[in-house]
């Protein structure tokens, strides 16, 4: 990890300005670091050190996209934590199951069942595929942000989401055949 000290120390301002640039974005940065981490508390963790080290380089923040910088932190954040620790990864838990807005009981569990079952496809994949599919269906980044978040070029990034969203989908439908289901057509 790098030393921190040859960072200025933020004043009032910089605070202020980061509070107003970055912290729309802690929702985003920390349920991508739950799905790095796969692991609800290290995510808090991962979420909490990366906002540190945004505040206190936020002088070389130089106005562009938020997100997509916080989102590099908060990666940079994940992959210094785990070379530091080599912690083995805790199984993802399961997604909280939230009712619907006007479902039924019924609607509401078969939309909880799908949600596990996605998630859980999603937990499966590879972590290069996993990352890419987060950023773009749940944090829902443009390919030219989630470049700027992984360092690729836009082309890799479209091939390796072609590719992760095939590994899903294969995933699911394993899934739905091991249970007897048939997957509708596409």
């Amino acid at each position: 990890m790098r030393c921190m000290s040859d960072a200025p120390k933020p004043d009032a301002g910089t605070v202020d300005r980061f509070r107003t640039v970055m912290l729309p974005h802690l929702d985003a940065a920390y349920g991508y670091a739950r799905w790095l981490t796969r692991d609800p508390v290290q995510a808090q963790d991962v979420a909490q050190e990366a906002m540190l080290r945004a505040l206190r380089y936020f002088h070389a923040f130089r106005g562009e996209d938020a997100k997509p910088w916080l989102l590099r932190i908060v990666r940079n954040t994940w992959l210094d934590l785990a070379r530091r620790h080599a912690a083995e990864k805790v199984p993802l838990e399961e997604i909280e199951d939230r009712a619907g807005d006007g479902l039924d009981p019924e609607q509401s569990a078969l939309a909880g069942d799908r949600r596990r079952q996605i998630a859980a496809a999603l937990a499966a994949l590879p972590a290069e595929a996993r990352e890419v599919l987060v950023l773009r269906e749940i944090e829902d980044l443009s390919y030219k942000r989630i470049a700027v978040v992984l360092d690729l070029p836009i082309g890799t990034v479209m091939s390796r989401l072609a590719r992760a969203r095939e590994k899903l989908a294969a995933g699911l439908r394993g899934h739905l055949e091991r249970r007897g289901h048939g997957l509708p057509d596409m």
